[in-house]
């Protein structure tokens, strides 16, 4: 990815380094060097080129990675269980903001996508791409026989609801166990759908987000996808649907 050449102060403020206002008093220092040469604040510089304290700026492009969200953390800024709390201080203070990829609610673990990108972001949330996205569910009870059918069939309306899901991926992995897969996000949908089927979910865990799954993450770890990784088509084959 190219980058293209901003102000210099606009540039550190927007990567959380300093509020533009300090940027003059770090040149004074001597901590911000570019390859320009001498700089002032509103000098237009190349971000691959800039130096604090001798050290290249921390990713001045947009940040794309995956995350493995553990059970008991929440999605949001500020909370003392903020997943936030995994990632480098200093990502709290970009702009735009390091955001999810839509959210898991508290009790669920699981693959989250977050990014700094909103083109990004919108491209895998939008209900036109009917991203596929696959759950390990675990249940109270045995799931009825024809859950399958039910599931899959398009026509299973949850309270509150005005339009029915849309065909669910099937997957029985035992009496109690089974692989879900949805190509939309709905709020608490897998919960709801299990309680319209007489159910209780006891533990839930999202294991694929479209091509993207946790392979070599332990909870509450991250990695960076590399540009190719983040451009790849939304489509994921392998799950079940």
């Amino acid at each position: 990815m190219i980058l293209l050449p901003e102000r210099l102060d606009h540039l550190l403020s927007r990567l959380g380094y300093c509020s533009r206002s300090e940027v003059r008093h770090w040149i004074r220092e001597g901590r911000v060097t570019a390859e320009e040469g001498p700089v002032r604040p509103a000098t237009r510089v190349h971000p691959e080129g800039v130096r604090i304290d001798g050290q290249p700026l921390d990713h001045p492009g947009p940040i794309y990675l995956v995350y493995y969200k553990e059970a008991g953390t929440v999605c949001a800024q500020g909370d003392p269980r903020s997943i936030y709390h995994d990632f480098p201080p200093r990502w709290s203070c970009r702009r735009p903001a390091l955001s999810s990829v839509g959210r898991l609610d508290r009790d669920t673990s699981g693959i989250l996508l977050l990014t700094d990108d909103g083109d990004w972001l919108h491209r895998w949330i939008h209900p036109r791409h009917q991203t596929p996205r696959q759950y390990r569910v675990h249940l109270a009870e045995p799931l009825v026989e024809n859950a399958g059918v039910v599931l899959s069939s398009g026509n299973l309306q949850l309270e509150g609801d005005s339009k029915p899901c849309r065909p669910a991926g099937f997957l029985r992995c035992s009496d109690t166990e089974i692989l879900l897969t949805l190509q939309e996000g709905r709020y608490h949908e897998v919960r709801r759908m299990m309680a319209a089927l007489g159910n209780h979910v006891v533990a839930l865990h999202r294991e694929r987000f479209g091509p993207y799954g946790l392979k070599g993450l332990m909870p509450g770890e991250w990695r960076l996808l590399s540009l190719e990784e983040a451009g790849k088509e939304q489509e994921c084959s392998g799950l079940p649907m």
